[in-house]
């Protein structure tokens, strides 16, 4: 099989489970941003940005390690031995957050939701657990049963959450028998926590490996090469998510205001995750495709195809966005609104990450994961710089463009320590004119004066496919000749 069309295939497989089964929970926005105040969906934002940190945490990098060393002979036992590990941390983990619960609660200014705290150490040591097995899965290549497992769990989460919107809004008015009102914006997470649950059951089969023996020699290998991960991850998930815990604490107004701003800005980053959806589908199936090219004679220079084209694409998602961005913005409630004017930004930003992860193959490839480690870690300095710097100046779009320069950093950085380690012959010019297209759409959305209904509608469908033609123009016959050999 030609492998571009493996890996579409792959990545359209996985985009079932990640795009449309996010989607699916993107759906769940307009409920939020219409059941909830602001202020109450920040709780529900803040929450999940400190998971994104525990959940590094909790993995330990452990999943690309067993990618790497999956198929070396000198060890038997990767799966089952990292499987153990992962199982004791994460028992751990819970006990401690069990015991400590009011301290957090304290901390955060949480006091009287000590359970919150409690129920998202169970999430996030449901979550960690069943990361290996769908490492496990995507290294098999058993996509579509990847994508049921996925599927299934948001599904029931969909469901509880609709289940229990329902029911807080009927207990408004009369008492629910066995429904307590009072735990809130904590039904969002009750319905996390059972979906979590539903998973490790349905992947329970892989489960059985944490019984069997355990490799030492393997695993202090493996951890020595995944440490940097951790340490990439954490740098991953302060670029990502720090923005949504300072908010809180940096913004000038009073706590109850800067939840209040905290729930426009997450409502508006959703937006934004059109872009992160592709992304993510795309790194499921990109991960193990890189590793099986790497001795493949012709390895670099289908990396700089994939490039292109994953570039190509992600300027596509890009112009749609921006061009229709009020359609979009449909999505949150009419309080949330007043931010969609950092969602092109976002957009930009999420582009740059995607295209850091292309580019990552050039210290997973050559074992110099710290030396990767030292580029995220450079991107996180310029997060924490930057946050502490432009939100108390411009607020959550001071958080925006911190984010934007923080991803452009690290992918130009990787680019040049890639230039040294693993030449790859990307084609820049392709690159760059993909890039400056997509800032000129945005510029035209910004002054070009649309007007109001019908004719408004005509000019952004105008600009809309004039871009799109633009965009595909300097490769349509390269795009026929794909066509026809991935068919």
């Amino acid at each position: 099989m030609n492998p571009i069309k493996k890996l579409a295939s792959q990545t359209a497989v996985y985009g079932v489970s990640s795009i449309l089964g996010r989607f699916l929970n993107y759906l769940l926005v307009p409920l939020y941003t219409r059941f909830f105040l602001p202020e109450e969906y920040g709780v529900v934002s803040e929450f999940y940005a400190y998971t994104g940190f525990f959940f590094v945490l909790l993995t330990f990098g452990m999943e690309t390690g067993f990618f790497r060393f999956t198929k070396d002979e000198r060890f038997t036992k990767v799966y089952s031995s990292i499987l153990q590990f992962l199982f004791i941390a994460n028992i751990l983990f819970v006990g401690l957050v069990f015991v400590f619960s009011e301290t957090f609660a304290k901390l955060l200014h949480y006091e009287g939701f000590e359970h919150y705290f409690i129920w998202f150490a169970i999430i996030l040591a449901c979550d960690s657990m069943g990361s290996l097995p769908f490492a496990k899965l995507r290294q098999e290549e058993r996509a579509k049963r990847f994508a049921f497992v996925k599927l299934t769990e948001i599904g029931v989460n969909i469901t509880l959450n609709i289940v229990f919107m329902y029911l807080l809004k009927l207990a408004q008015n009369q008492p629910v028998p066995y429904f307590d009102p009072s735990i809130g914006v904590g039904y969002v997470f009750v319905a996390n926590l059972i979906s979590s649950v539903v998973k490790l059951l349905l992947l329970s089969d892989k489960l059985v490996p944490v019984i069997d023996g355990f490799e030492y020699h393997f695993f202090k290998v493996a951890l020595r090469y995944s440490a940097p991960i951790i340490i990439i991850g954490f740098a991953g998930i302060i670029n990502e998510m720090l923005d949504r815990m300072l908010l809180k604490y940096l913004l000038p107004g009073t706590n109850q205001q800067n939840l209040h701003e905290l729930g426009i800005y997450s409502a508006c980053y959703k937006i934004s995750i059109v872009m992160s959806l592709f992304i993510q589908a795309f790194r499921f199936a990109a991960e193990p495709f890189f590793f099986a090219q790497s001795k493949n004679e012709n390895a670099r220079q289908l990396y700089a195809d994939v490039m292109k084209w994953f570039t190509l694409f992600c300027s596509g998602i890009f112009i749609v966005v921006v061009v229709f961005l009020d359609v979009f913005g449909l999505f949150v409630g009419d309080v949330f609104r007043s931010g969609l004017s950092i969602v092109p930004v976002l957009l930009l930003a999420n582009m740059f990450l995607g295209i850091y992860v292309n580019l990552s193959i050039w210290y997973k490839l050559t074992d110099k994961t710290l030396l990767g480690a030292m580029v995220s870690i450079a991107g996180a300095f310029i997060t924490i710089v930057l946050l502490y710097w432009w939100i108390p100046l411009f607020g959550y779009i001071g958080a925006a463009w911190a984010t934007l320069l923080c991803y452009g950093f690290m992918a130009f950085a990787s680019f040049f320590l890639g230039r040294k380690y693993y030449p790859v012959p990307y084609s820049l010019p392709q690159l760059a004119y993909y890039l400056g297209l997509c800032c000129l759409v945005w510029i035209a959305t910004i002054f070009i004066p649309f007007g109001n209904g019908s004719t408004a509608l005509l000019g952004k469908v105008v600009l809309l496919l004039s871009s799109l033609a633009l965009l595909i123009l300097p490769d349509r016959h390269k795009l026929l000749l794909l066509t026809k050999k991935i068919k």
